[in-house]
């Protein structure tokens, strides 16, 4: 098992990696002196697969298991609204948790409302899909989409605790492992030249040292710059044109990895044509990101004139 520390005085915590952790969870969360009581928010998905295991590795603990449809749509208000209005029957208090089990849109919405109910209890992230384990469940970003746009209501709270169990990946649709290798692709592009090369070398390889070295590069922009006041918008690399293609689509269709993987293609145009960019360099970009079955090309599903009026 590997351990990173995510440096921010008081609000630092740990990132665990490696295999066979869901099974050591209670040991894992009783170092962190919690209370009793805690929520494990999944979805529909997920719950089959690793909910139970979970809630009986949490020995000592009296837990329920709250799922919401799988999928970007419940990332929503109403679904953050049904299960604030569920807490209250659970007894919890402040020293109780939210334990988020499962991908982006989990743990999103699940640290929303860790955030929110009784202005903040403990929240902890055990990420399921790869996009999760090397971006969404590190550093704290929280929240739920609105029609209007994605991510436009949220908060920054960090997690006390990332369990990253690399087994879960096993279980992933190869969609879904493919769309979260264009997070790894947008990390090594921003942060490590020599992490990129790697990549054009070894593909979609994943072994555990590629999760940790995107946790790495994130925890460490992270801990410079917390609330994105100047560094940390190089995490947001892809992704303006990314998010307004989610909100074009009604978040259905595309997946965030595939819509950041179009989002850094345009981006790398619009440098080459106005930042001054190397072409060679944005081909290599482009080659890594078709290599890896991620989409390049915007097709017609998305008018230029759209997305603009969408950014």
């Amino acid at each position: 098992m590997d351990t990173l520390r995510v440096a921010l005085g008081e609000r630092s915590y740990d990132i665990l990696i490696g295999a066979g952790l869901l099974a050591r969870t209670g040991e894992f969360l009783s170092a962190l002196q919690l209370g009793k009581r805690g929520v494990i928010i999944t979805d529909t998905n997920v719950e089959k697969l690793y909910a139970t295991k979970v809630r009986a590795a949490l020995t000592g603990f009296d837990t329920e298991i709250l799922a919401v449809p799988a999928g970007e749509n419940s990332k929503s208000l109403r679904q953050a609204h049904r299960l604030l209005e569920m807490l209250p029957g659970r007894k919890l208090d402040r020293r109780s948790f939210v334990l988020a089990l499962g991908g982006g849109v989990v743990g999103d919405l699940a640290g929303f409302v860790a955030a929110t109910y009784l202005r903040g209890i403990n929240f902890i992230q055990v990420p399921t899909s790869l996009l999760a384990m090397v971006d969404s469940s590190v550093g704290g970003k929280t929240g739920v989409n609105l029609p209007q746009g994605k991510n436009l209501v949220g908060a920054f709270y960090q997690p006390r605790l990332v369990i990253a169990d690399t087994d879960t990946l096993q279980t992933l649709p190869e969609r879904e492992l493919r769309a979260g290798f264009a997070e790894v692709i947008k990390t090594a592009a921003i942060r490590d030249a020599g992490f990129f090369a790697w990549l054009e070398q070894h593909g979609q390889t994943l072994p555990a040292e590629v999760i940790r070295r995107c946790c790495e590069i994130k925890a460490d922009v992270v801990s410079r710059d917390e609330r994105e006041g100047g560094l940390r918008a190089i995490l947001n690399f892809g992704h303006t044109v990314g998010h307004a293609m989610e909100a074009l689509a009604e978040y259905e269709g595309v997946l965030h990895g595939e819509a950041v993987a179009l989002g850094m293609c345009c981006a790398a145009e619009l440098s080459v044509k106005r930042a001054g960019l190397p072409r060679a360099e944005a081909d290599r970009l482009k080659r890594l990101i078709a290599g890896s079955q991620l989409p390049t090309r915007l097709g017609e599903k998305f008018r230029v004139e759209d997305l603009r009026a969408a950014m």
